[in-house]
């Protein structure tokens, strides 16, 4: 996900996890029939009440353990001596852990709830024909800014971000691809060019900003926002949410130039053993009612659009995390770069908050 970094609660529930589920999950590994499902998610990213009610329902118990990064999950796939049926890889990703042959292809035929979803979110770019994903959430980057002291309207571009009136008032989001990435989408660059001049170019205009950048912080954003401690920020649409929901002055924007619109997806790993709860959990999780009750959960957006429209009209009229098509038509999806494009990224990104 986009991506909520583990909470507290998620560490202490991890670590109990691997303390008395740790066996478990070895134990049932040779078992395909176990009555077993193990989700390897991201912190906080499923509303438990859902996972309690799919074991009554289905009899199968479902083991979750959680990583904080595509990176990391990647890492432990790969490494193996795990028995994960089921993880939660962003588009990029999937890209990745299709290349390195981590991924089973869907059975097209054991899935019943295909036809819930909006055309839009199918058939992506990163995986054609949705051979090996299904999507789980949807979100932008964009702006949040406090009406207390920004006019509205006055910022949706973002190009605005670096007028010298906001200085160090803004919040970044410690991610490389995305600060890289907003930057590079203001010079009408695609966010994911390979050209190194490009990449050069987005950086020096990123030290231009610091002066208007308070800090760049991760989770911290939300408790900055929300106690009016920061007028500005770039963050995710699902953290924006979340902030919104605590702030009634605060308000999110996708510049209408253009941004990055991610996808999380459900993927059977190559590590996979309990096909029948695999299948009985995706079919479960594509049913519009509980989509809707994990999306209010979440607060990302659900590219279940039967489940949207079992939303409250106030969640799925909002055109600030439910845009409309215009501004759809102007985001990018991420595309999985080569290791030493990955690594200029990062170097690039990381000389610029050292110059912050």
């Amino acid at each position: 996900m986009k991506k909520l970094t583990m909470t507290i609660i998620a560490i202490l529930v991890t670590c109990g996890l691997l303390a008395f589920s740790g066996n478990r999950l070895q134990a049932s590994s040779g078992e395909s029939g176990a009555k077993v499902l193990n989700l390897y998610n991201w912190g906080d990213y499923i509303d438990p009440t859902l996972i309690t009610k799919f074991e009554k329902q289905t009899g199968y118990h479902v083991n979750v353990e959680t990583f904080d990064s595509n990176e990391a999950m990647f890492t432990k796939i790969k490494q193996g001596g795990t028995n994960y049926d089921l993880t939660v890889p962003s588009e990029y990703m999937i890209e990745k852990m299709k290349a390195s042959h981590l991924l089973v292809p869907l059975d097209q035929s054991r899935l019943h709830g295909m036809a819930n979803f909006d055309p839009r979110f199918l058939n992506q770019s990163f995986d054609r024909h949705n051979t090996y994903s299904i999507p789980y959430f949807w979100g932008t980057l964009g702006i949040i800014y406090n009406d207390q002291k920004i006019k509205p309207g006055s910022v949706t571009h973002w190009n605005q971000l670096w007028q010298s009136k906001y200085r160090d008032d803004i919040m970044l989001i410690d991610s490389a691809r995305d600060v890289m990435g907003f930057s590079l989408i203001s010079q009408g660059q695609s966010v994911n060019t390979t050209n190194s001049a490009k990449l050069e170019a987005a950086k020096n205009k990123l030290d231009r900003l610091s002066p208007n950048v308070k800090a760049i912080v991760a989770d911290e954003i939300k408790m900055y926002m929300v106690d009016d401690e920061a007028p500005l920020a770039v963050d995710w649409s699902g953290e924006a949410s979340e902030m919104l929901a605590k702030n009634d002055h605060l308000h999110y924007v996708v510049p209408e130039e253009g941004s990055n619109l991610w996808f999380d997806n459900l993927v059977i790993p190559k590590t996979a053993k309990h096909y029948d709860a695999i299948y009985a959990f995706l079919n479960f999780m594509m049913e519009p009612k509980n989509a809707a009750q994990n999306a209010e959960y979440i607060g990302y957006a659900t590219p279940n659009q039967k489940a949207k429209a079992l939303l409250p009209k106030s969640i799925r009229d909002d055109r600030q995390f439910y845009p409309d098509q215009k501004t759809l038509s102007h985001l990018e999806v991420y595309q999985d770069l080569s290791p030493d494009k990955v690594g200029e990224y990062n170097d690039l990104y990381l000389e610029f908050k050292m110059h912050h």
